[in-house]
């Protein structure tokens, strides 16, 4: 299985899900939406999976930044404008499994789902 972690090189919570992943010996690639962008069609399909509303990170500071009509009238099609804008408006990390998705970093998540 190759896992793909989603996230910002410099978040504390990746630094600790990367080293989790370490810890185990588990090869990963890692995706930095930040520098890299992420592209509309994965985007959407994480949508069309978890839903907006467990990738928007409407505790972070990028979103609570927002002009009040921004975050007004939320839906899919909104939060995904949102999120392309500004990448660090998404949770992370977002570690793709190949047949499915974990969002944010719980090391007993992590451990269930990989061994």
């Amino acid at each position: 299985m190759t896992l793909t972690m989603y996230g910002i090189k410099n978040c504390d919570t990746i630094a600790k899900a990367r080293k989790w992943l370490e810890d185990r010996g588990l090869a990963y690639d890692f995706h930095d939406y930040k520098a890299v962008g992420i592209d509309r069609p994965r985007l959407a399909a994480w949508v069309e999976e978890l839903g907006w509303e467990v990738l928007l990170n409407r505790a972070g500071t990028t979103f609570r930044k927002l002009d009040e009509a921004d975050k007004q009238n939320l839906d899919a099609d909104k939060a995904i404008g949102l999120m392309l804008a500004q990448p660090s408006m998404i949770k992370r990390p977002v570690l793709d499994l190949g047949d499915r998705r974990l969002v944010g970093f719980k090391p007993d998540i992590y451990g269930k789902a990989l061994g």
